[in-house]
């Protein structure tokens, strides 16, 4: 193997095993590859910035922010008392209703710990006053906050979008059933286990008028995910166009309509964006200047060859790749995975004769599940301090889910159909 390429492995292992920040890591790899290969250190500032040159990326700081007004304000709870509405009579009550509201807030946030902050802070407490063990309450939250990525708009398939070079609003269209299905599964498991552990049915079915009402209150928030996928694939607005309208019209919902958006939320809500921003830029920069350097020393057609020689099985080439993104998601931060897995491994499923699209569907629900896997499962972190429950505990509880997940993420893969029907493909 190439002096280079070990050395760039060798040094992105040691400062993930060190807790190094991903950003930092990455950019600290791509000044050792840039001496160990002699080029001009220029070639950093270059990437840096080259890389960053992108409309679809502009979509990122928008989509994020229309996250945050949502969740300073008072949409998240009103969708959480219309899936209460909906699903709160059925066994296990209270976890249908995580799962289903995540899936509603995840359309708003797009990020996957943020789900697990908004729904879960109320949930887990709720579950916990009504018989729900910590350890259940936790898991069910944790793991339906992965939905935040799957569903659109998902900051993850922005950024697949733009390292593959493929369309951000294809991805977001073919991401609807895909993140429907996970979902499917993930009541069915919460089903399951809540019969398991004895929490049958605590609610009545509300009658209908309480339904409505309820919907009435929850339509702010309802309607985001129709304005912004409906205004892409009517052909009306790019999805950076789109994350502005969410922007705004969130703004104008909250601060007007409802009435829940205060000058200090504001505040909050623009030092969480620049945050976030700065975080998610410094890793696609770095990410991208760590893919010239790999391109530059021929490591895609190698991997290509190495997982063709294996086998020219498209099948066992998906599993392949699979296996792969879920041992590397236990320890790198999910957004690194795709921008340096991205160039790497599309080329093998494009070769294997996968679509680009599917893939990154598969991209994306793999990488989701990193969510859920220690060292690094960032949702197990945020369930824990929320139930107040040890890290390890909330890794065994959440077991099941995970591998429902990963079925979930099987099925996706060897059935195209789910992620590309709404294409016509």
């Amino acid at each position: 193997m190439d002096f280079t390429v070990v050395m760039i492995a060798i040094t992105l292992l040691v400062l993930l095993v060190l807790s190094v920040p991903i950003g930092v890591a990455l950019g600290m790899t791509v000044i050792v590859g840039i001496f160990a290969s002699n080029i001009p250190v220029t070639f950093l500032a270059q990437r840096l910035i080259t890389s960053l040159d992108s409309f679809p990326l502009l979509a990122v700081p928008f989509f994020i922010m229309a996250g945050e007004i949502m969740q300073k304000g008072s949409m998240a709870k009103r969708l959480l008392t219309f899936s209460r509405c909906l699903v709160g009579h059925i066994t296990g009550g209270l976890a249908q209703v995580s799962v289903l509201t995540s899936l509603f807030f995840g359309a708003l946030s797009g990020s996957s710990p943020a789900t697990v902050a908004a729904i879960g802070g109320v949930m887990i407490p709720t579950m916990k006053k009504e018989g729900y063990s910590s350890s259940y309450a936790a898991a069910v939250n944790t793991s339906a906050g992965c939905l935040g990525v799957m569903i659109p708009p998902s900051i993850p398939l922005i950024i697949y979008g733009t390292t593959a070079g493929v369309s951000v609003g294809d991805l977001f269209i073919a991401g609807i059933l895909p993140g429907i299905f996970v979902a499917g599964v993930l009541m069915f498991v919460s089903y399951v286990m809540a019969r398991y552990q004895g929490h049958g049915v605590k609610e009545n079915r509300p009658p209908i008028r309480q339904t409505m009402q309820a919907f009435k209150q929850a339509i702010h928030a309802l309607m985001v995910p129709v304005i912004v996928l409906g205004g892409i694939y009517g052909g009306i607005m790019t999805p950076t166009e789109a994350g502005v309208v969410a922007v705004v019209y969130a703004l104008l919902a909250e601060a007007f309509l409802l009435r829940s958006l205060t000058l200090n939320h504001l505040w909050q809500v623009l030092r969480g964006t620049a945050l976030t921003t700065a975080t998610i830029f410094l890793l696609i920069a770095t990410a991208s200047a760590l893919g010239q350097l790999l391109l530059f020393n021929n490591v895609p057609n190698q991997i290509v060859s190495f997982l063709t020689g294996i086998s020219e099985n498209k099948y066992i080439l998906m599993l392949l790749i699979i296996l792969l993104m879920l041992i590397l998601g236990t320890f790198m931060d999910a957004l690194a995975n795709i921008l340096i897995l991205t160039p790497l491994l599309l080329p093998v499923a494009k070769q294997a004769g996968f679509d680009p699209i599917h893939f990154g569907i598969v991209m994306i629900v793999s990488v989701a599940i990193g969510f859920l896997t220690p060292p690094v499962g960032v949702n197990l972190f945020v369930g824990c301090n929320i139930a107040n429950i040890s890290i390890e505990r909330l890794s065994i509880a959440v077991l099941p889910f995970l591998g429902a997940l990963i079925l979930a993420l099987l099925v996706l893969a060897f059935v195209p159909q789910l992620s590309l029907i709404l294409l016509g493909r």
